[in-house]
């Protein structure tokens, strides 16, 4: 459900008008918040909390240590076509009465999903890119971020099919050892979600319906056979079974969570019996770690989140 028009602008005008967001650099992000979370009209003191609530606040851990003055704002704004309403909404308000924004246009961004289905961008906006497909065209290669591209881009599609699919990379096992955690009451090895994950892409119907779309993301890896969903499956299994090194095994993994969705893989996660808190809480530790770990991560362009921050610092200090 999106928002309505009157509830776009209000949403919109509740931003503009906030100091906080003065001199900063502004995120626009899925998920809930603000106007779907409040009783009543919404107030500048109920957005004030919305970086406590996902996404903001995964994107917000995610900031690297090094940026501790005029760090971005987040601001959750429902579903993708809500994130993209509200960029463009927020680019005219501005205009019509600059006077009265705090908001610094060039400071302005979004990040979305990928996901499956392509969103489109309102012809009527003259944006640079029709759709989110095509956006995730030019800022990816071979599923690194293209450097080069990304310095014009302001709204941003994840490089993986969802959020949830960072929390669950290569590069994470040692956290979750750590944490003892468990997948499907056994100690959890990520090398067995993703078999798991694959074996399930015969069941995805909404991969099945787009495959021939999206099998453009991981064209780069020659092994994989995308004519059709049992071809995929199986020519990534024997790919990655007998993949030479972990360089060859860690593509394939990333070409996997570009394509098939994680969250149900994510909400499997628990943590160990004599847990004395909640699974929410549980879940909450790890995520703070993750996002630990992407705040101190180079800028090596496999890495999408901080390279993305890393375009965001250069318009930091804009005044």
């Amino acid at each position: 459900m999106s928002l309505k028009p009157e509830q776009l602008k209000q949403h919109c005008e509740i931003i503009i008008n906030s100091p906080r967001i003065k001199n900063k650099i502004v995120v626009l992000c899925e998920g809930k918040g603000g106007i779907w979370d409040t009783k009543g009209r919404p107030s500048p003191q109920s957005y004030s909390k919305m970086e406590e609530m996902p996404d903001s606040n995964f994107y917000n851990r995610c900031v690297p240590k090094s940026w501790s003055q005029y760090r971005p704002q987040f601001f959750n704004c429902g579903d993708r076509k809500d994130v993209l309403d509200t960029y463009f909404t927020l680019s005219k308000l501005h205009d019509e009465n600059k006077n009265n924004s705090y908001l610094t246009l060039e400071k302005l961004f979004a990040i979305v999903d990928v996901d499956l289905q392509t969103q489109n961008i309102t012809k009527e906006y003259s944006y640079s890119f029709s759709d989110t497909e095509a956006i995730f065209c030019d800022l990816y290669t071979k599923l690194n971020i293209n450097e080069e591209n990304a310095k014009q881009h302001r709204i941003w599609v994840t490089g993986l099919i969802h959020k949830e699919a960072y929390f669950i990379i290569p590069e994470l096992q040692p956290i979750f050892d750590t944490f003892s955690t468990l997948y499907d009451n056994n100690s959890l090895l990520l090398r067995d979600i993703y078999l798991t994950m694959a074996d399930a892409l015969i069941t995805d119907s909404d991969l099945k319906s787009n495959l021939s779309k999206v099998s453009n993301r991981i064209s780069h890896c020659s092994g994989l056979d995308c004519t059709a969903i049992d071809k995929l499956r199986d020519s990534w299994k024997e790919q990655f079974e007998n993949a030479q090194d972990d360089t060859q095994k860690n593509e394939l993994i990333l070409a996997l969570l570009a394509l098939r969705k994680a969250k149900y893989y994510w909400n499997k996660i628990q943590p160990q019996s004599d847990w004395t808190s909640s699974v929410q809480t549980f879940k909450d530790q790890l995520l703070l770690e993750i996002g630990r770990f992407y705040s101190e991560q180079s800028n090596h362009t496999k890495y999408h989140i901080p390279c993305f921050f890393k375009i965001l610092r250069q318009f930091a200090e804009l005044l």
